[in-house]
Parts: C-alpha cells; sequence; structure tokens
C-alpha cells in the first residue's frame, strides 16, 4: 500500500505575496512628467505669472506624483500626503533608493505647514531656491522611471 499523502511545508513567504499594481499607477507618472515640465519651462521662460510659491506648488505636486506612481506599482500607498510621509513611504518600499535626495525632499514640508488649522503657516521659496527644488524633481523623476521600468 503505497501513501500519496505528503507533507509539504509552508511558510511565511508562501502565504504572503507582493500586492498587486494599484490601477492607474502610470497616470500619476505621466501627471508627474507633465507637472515637472510645466515647472521648468515657467522657470526657464522666467514668466512673472509663475511665482516662485506657484512652482514651489508644481514642484511639490509633480514629485507627489512621482512617489504615488512608483508605490502604487508596487501596491503600496503612503499614509498621507506630505513630503515627509512620501518619503517615509519610499524608503519602506525601497531602501536607500532616495538617500542623496531625502533631505532635499524633507526641507519642502518647511515651506506649507498646512495640516493643522491651529498651526497652519506658509512660507513662500525665495526666487533663488526655486532651481534646487526643481533639481529635487528631476532626481526624483530618474528615480522613479528606474524602480518602475518605465522611460
Amino acid at each position: 500500500m503505497e501513501n500519496n499523502n505528503s507533507s509539504t511545508l509552508v511558510g511565511f513567504g508562501d502565504i504572503k505575496k507582493a500586492p498587486d499594481a494599484i490601477d492607474d499607477w502610470d497616470s500619476f507618472l505621466s501627471d508627474g512628467v507633465a507637472y515637472l515640465r510645466t515647472a521648468v519651462g515657467a522657470h526657464k521662460k522666467g514668466r512673472k505669472v509663475f511665482s516662485p510659491e506657484i512652482l514651489y506648488n508644481i514642484v511639490a505636486m509633480a514629485i507627489e506624483k512621482f512617489v504615488m506612481a512608483a508605490l502604487m506599482q508596487r501596491g503600496e500607498l503612503p499614509w498621507n500626503h506630505t513630503m515627509g510621509d512620501l518619503v517615509a513611504a519610499m524608503d519602506e518600499v525601497f531602501p536607500d533608493e532616495i538617500s542623496s535626495i531625502k533631505e532635499g525632499l524633507l526641507e519642502l514640508d518647511r515651506y506649507q505647514e498646512i495640516c493643522d488649522v491651529d498651526t497652519f503657516n506658509i512660507t513662500p521659496p525665495d526666487e533663488g531656491e526655486i532651481p534646487n527644488m526643481l533639481d529635487l524633481a528631476v532626481q526624483m523623476q530618474a528615480l522613479v522611471h528606474k524602480t518602475t521600468g518605465e522611460a
């Protein structure tokens, strides 16, 4: 009599699989590219309607869209949408990938502290700070293209 009831051990890796991508992550990537293109073009042309405060906000939206695309492709989301939360989520999903731009990204939160109505504070950036912000967004775009495999 042959015993065909072979036991196979099941480990945690067998029951926990990587999450599926969240739909439309690529739309977030496209939006990030568009926001960054707008900010770079507006800054190069020096159009007065694009004040440093407006450029800051466009750059921040580009960075947020890039981060969301990378996270969504991996089936992940940040806790919130402050730059600190976005950086923390990227650190968790892509360890050490943003180390070179992490401090610059976290610094972006100091311009708008708008989560608490009692401590609401907006400090517009100076014109001279915009090139560094644009550079951060370009670096984030490159990182996200690398992590998503999109060019």
